[in-house]
């Protein structure tokens, strides 16, 4: 089940178990279950603090198995095998019930350990998707911090009766208490803060009272690490608050232009940037979404950026790095069937329409990875391209073509999707160039068509182009002086990670090259704040 690499790697990890813990196995006739089966066998003599035993109810999922920590009631479930990017789920698990410590902030600990209630988590996951990892561990380690809270993780892919009766379309799919709670990717933060209703409020006052920043830096993608990077390096005082730590690049599968590194994934990518920023003295405020920009009056004072929990924070010079998101189509039927057929990660949602009919909207690279990826696991996909050709590499296309379970259709715009029974059934599209209108039935659509620039709060204060991109110049600097701006969000062409690592550090520099050559006339406002 695990190769020899692998299991040395996890015998060492296993030294680390502070306390014994048990393996509950709940097995079937199935093949899963002789391979969950192999795999728990591997891992019990690992360690002397590991046992393992069959479940004797019948009242679980099968095949599943439990870990908990004897003598106690701390425990979580996995139902279905967490290979793949599940598998550091599963050490975590073993050692965090084993009680080995989380790397999560004291504050965060204590809300989690503090939180009142019964709260019974399940999360529905699949093995190729690369934002569930993050959802399965945060709720895992609330369980280990809190008995009132248990987890189970289910792997869609295995138990399909469930999925097709909760219409679970999208992962991860978190139900509480057995009704729906969240879909998509969340941090641990992100579902504490759902949890405790107060702990924004008293975040909000928190920020009040920072004292401004010499560079503050929206936005947490590699736009926004990089610039923080370069700007902490300079002994300055830096800000960066992010909506999301990480950004659009949490979303992303394979990564292979990062030069020197050969490959990586978009969660692995983001993990790193933000351990890296930690390593210098930059402030990181997360779970944070500007709502609007209030340029300096005059040069010398200060910029303020609003916050949406109502706190404003100010600064010297400001480093705008919000990136962009998904395109919608803007069409009938796509918000109202959203997670429910309609998608927009392949890699995460695909398994769970193994079989069936799927459109793929979008005849870029983007577009045809997806269309190749899902022929492997769906029963048919359409992929439809307004244009009158595809626009993926020549490589794709070929790639493409040579798949019989794919048909590609070309001038052809997407007008409606339509549903039966709240899940997508279909959709219409119109042929450009003959204006004849077509249906199609299927039970999903991947939306490939672009990304748009998160920049709509900022209309009406800085120079926006025609496509809602902040108008840079050669230096990163926009139309305010002493606001820079760097990567997705941008006028820059090419969208590309290396490109807004190298931006956000040209933008960081060109911030701190303003403050030597400009005096900064803060004492108004300190004298505000004394008053």
């Amino acid at each position: 089940m695990l190769d020899a690499n692998i299991k040395e790697q996890l015998k060492a990890y296993m030294g680390k178990l502070q306390q014994p813990i048990e393996l509950v196995a709940a097995y079937d006739d199935s093949k899963k279950s002789e391979e969950l089966h192999r795999l728990l066998e591997e891992i019990e003599p690992m360690s002397d603090k590991i046992s393992l035993r069959t479940e004797e109810s019948a009242d679980v999922r099968r095949p599943s198995f439990a870990i908990n920590r004897v003598g106690s009631d701390i425990g979580v479930r996995f139902a279905g095998i967490p290979m793949g990017h599940e598998f550091t789920s599963l050490v975590l698990a073993l050692l965090q019930v084993g009680g080995h410590p989380s790397r999560a902030s004291q504050d965060v600990i204590e809300q989690v350990q503090n939180l009142n209630g019964e709260f019974a988590f399940e999360t529905y996951f699949s093995l190729s998707c690369q934002n569930c990892p993050d959802v399965v561990q945060a709720l895992n380690l609330m369980s280990v911090l809190n008995p009132k809270i248990s987890h189970t993780a289910i792997d869609g892919a295995l138990f399909q009766d469930e999925v097709e009766q909760r219409e679970v379309m999208a992962v991860p799919s978190v139900y509480l208490n057995g009704e729906p709670f969240g879909q998509g990717r969340m941090t641990l933060e992100q579902i504490v803060a759902k949890l405790d209703t107060g702990s924004e409020a008293r975040e909000a006052e928190k920020l009040k009272h920072k004292d401004p920043f010499d560079v503050l830096v929206i936005g947490g993608g590699p736009a926004g690490s990089s610039a923080a990077i370069y700007a902490a390096r300079k002994g300055i005082s830096t800000g960066i608050a992010a909506e999301r730590f990480g950004g659009q690049v949490a979303d992303t599968m394979g990564i292979e232009n990062l030069i020197s590194v050969t490959y990586t994934e978009g969660p692995k990518l983001v993990t790193a940037m933000e351990q890296h920023v930690k390593e210098y003295d930059v402030d990181i405020m997360n779970l944070q979404r500007a709502e609007k920009l209030i340029p300096a009056a005059r040069p010398g004072q200060l910029h303020e950026v609003r916050l949406a929990n109502g706190a404003s924070l100010k600064s010297r010079t400001l480093i705008l790095s919000t990136g962009a998101r998904w395109r919608q189509m803007g069409v009938p039927g796509e918000e109202a069937y959203r997670n429910k057929g309609v998608a927009y990660c392949p890699h995460c949602d695909g398994p769970l329409f193994k079989g069936k009919r799927v459109a793929v909207v979008g005849g870029g690279n983007s577009g045809v990875e997806a269309a190749i990826d899902l022929a492997g696991i769906v029963g048919h996909v359409t992929l439809l391209e307004f244009a009158p050709a595809l626009r993926a590499d020549e490589v794709l296309q070929r790639k493409l073509r040579s798949l019989k379970n794919v048909e590609i259709l070309t001038s052809a715009q997407t007008t409606e999707i339509v549903g039966q029974g709240g899940k997508v059934s279909g959709l219409h599209y119109k042929n450009r160039e003959t204006g004849e209108r077509h249906d199609i039935s299927l039970e999903g659509v991947f939306v490939q068509i672009g990304l748009v620039p998160n920049t709509e709060w900022l209309k009406g204060d800085i120079e926006l182009s025609q496509h809602g991109e902040i108008i840079v110049d050669a230096r990163g600097e926009t139309s305010i002086p002493g606001v820079f701006a760097a990567g997705d969000a941008t006028t820059v062409p090419y969208k590309q990670i290396v490109i807004s690592m190298g931006d956000g550090s040209k933008a960081a520099l060109s911030a701190f090259d303003f403050l030597i050559r400009n005096s900064i006339d803060d004492g108004d406002e300190r004298d505000e704040q004394a008053a």
